[in-house]
């Protein structure tokens, strides 16, 4: 078991009517907010009421960045940071997913960010960053920004998709009754994100580290069994909050704790996919990581240990051959993708090897997959992809 630092300051408030706190989160940072929200989903549920209400009547001066796209712009970046100087705002409140958290992250550091150029940035700044304060109301379960300091911007000149550290927020307020609306389809793709996070870090060469591995495998179960229950039953409050809790905990670092670092191997082909294609996230890691799993287990076969616990703890398989075991545990996870309504090839998304060179070039750029749970190289991502068609 390796080292590691715990270093966590966001403040949680879990639950129905959560939503109490936002004037006491807010204020404590000043009465100039600056409201960042996506496509107008908040509006269709009431949330956008809701918490104009709040601010209204708080007294609270709002300004809007309103259309924070799926896949955020770094064009998003630069007009929140142009809001925020121009008004003047003491506070972000990011209201959404993932995707709308990620991007007032940003727009909380680039507030302070001294260049001109924010793409450089998130391209070469490393580490947590000087930060305008960020509060948070959670919409979707999925990528855990809630609970992290990271971010991902989309750069479509560039055909880049990267992660950054930016800030926490220093506030997230998480009430399950606002997924209740969520898509089908995205709660499905969201539930895979939150498995993906898992996963990255569960395949790890350390063997030893026992409570991040119990983690980790109770909250692959618990996806496992509450996301049917949520497709079936879109307004079951168990089903959607153990989603949520799930989500939050799951990208955070806890169930790497102790553990050797794994390269993210399917994070980082899948920001090449989502780069060029613009693809719900989830779903392009749902296609990719079962035919990852299946290429490293036969490039290095000494590998097959995680597989085989991964099939019995996670799934609860039996069976003397651990090779049919490993690839068992793989086939169901397969399986599980698809029976709850997942795309499984990148076919099925009009996606075709026109880019898998480049992409593949881009995701292996400066050695960043020679020290995953198996290295990787550009061609056997080619591999890899090709497998996805």
């Amino acid at each position: 078991m390796l080292n590691y630092t715990h270093d966590i300051p966001t403040k949680v408030y879990f639950g129905k009517g959560s939503i109490t706190h936002l004037e006491e989160a807010l204020r404590q940072f000043g009465t100039n907010v600056l409201l960042g929200y996506g496509g107008g989903s908040i509006k269709k549920i009431g949330l956008y009421n809701e918490i104009m209400k709040i601010l209204n009547d708080g007294g609270f001066r709002v300004t809007e960045l309103s259309g924070i796209e799926p896949n955020p712009r770094i064009e998003s970046v630069a007009k929140g940071v142009e809001l925020c100087k121009e008004n003047k705002i003491d506070v972000v409140l990011a209201v959404g997913g993932g995707s709308t958290i990620d991007c007032c992250k940003a727009i909380c550091s680039g507030y302070y960010y001294e260049g001109d150029d924010l793409w450089y940035m998130v391209k070469h700044v490393k580490g947590p960053k000087k930060s305008l304060p960020l509060v948070d109301i959670l919409t979707i379960s999925a990528t855990g920004s809630d609970f992290d300091g990271g971010g991902v911007i989309t750069n479509l000149e560039t055909n880049e998709k990267l992660g950054a550290s930016f800030t926490y927020p220093s506030v997230s307020i998480l009430d399950p009754t606002y997924t209740f609306s969520v898509s089908a389809y995205q709660t499905a793709a969201g539930s895979a994100d939150i498995m993906s996070h898992i996963m990255e870090g569960y395949f790890s060469r350390t063997e030893d580290s026992e409570l991040a591995d119990g983690i980790a495998e109770t909250i692959l179960k618990t996806v496992i069994r509450n996301l049917p229950i949520a497709l079936k039953e879109p307004d079951n409050y168990s089903a959607r909050a153990n989603l949520m809790h799930c989500e939050s905990v799951a990208c955070s670092g806890i169930p790497e704790y102790g553990k050797q670092s794994t390269g993210w191997s399917c994070h980082a082909m899948e920001h090449e996919l989502s780069a060029y294609y613009d693809i719900t996230h989830g779903v392009g890691l749902a296609i990719l990581t079962p035919r990852w799993m299946r290429y490293i287990l036969k490039k290095d076969p000494s590998c097959e240990w995680r597989f085989v616990r991964f099939a019995k703890n996670v799934w609860g398989l039996e069976g003397n051959d651990e090779h049919e075991l490993a690839l068992s545990g793989i086939a169901i996870l397969e399986k599980f993708f698809k029976d709850n309504g997942i795309p499984m090839t990148l076919g099925e998304l009009n996606i075709d090897e026109t880019h898998f060179r480049a992409m593949a070039d881009h995701a292996c750029e400066g050695g960043r997959l020679a020290n995953a749970f198996v290295p990787l190289e550009s061609d056997d991502v080619m591999e890899i992809y090709k497998d996805c068609l």
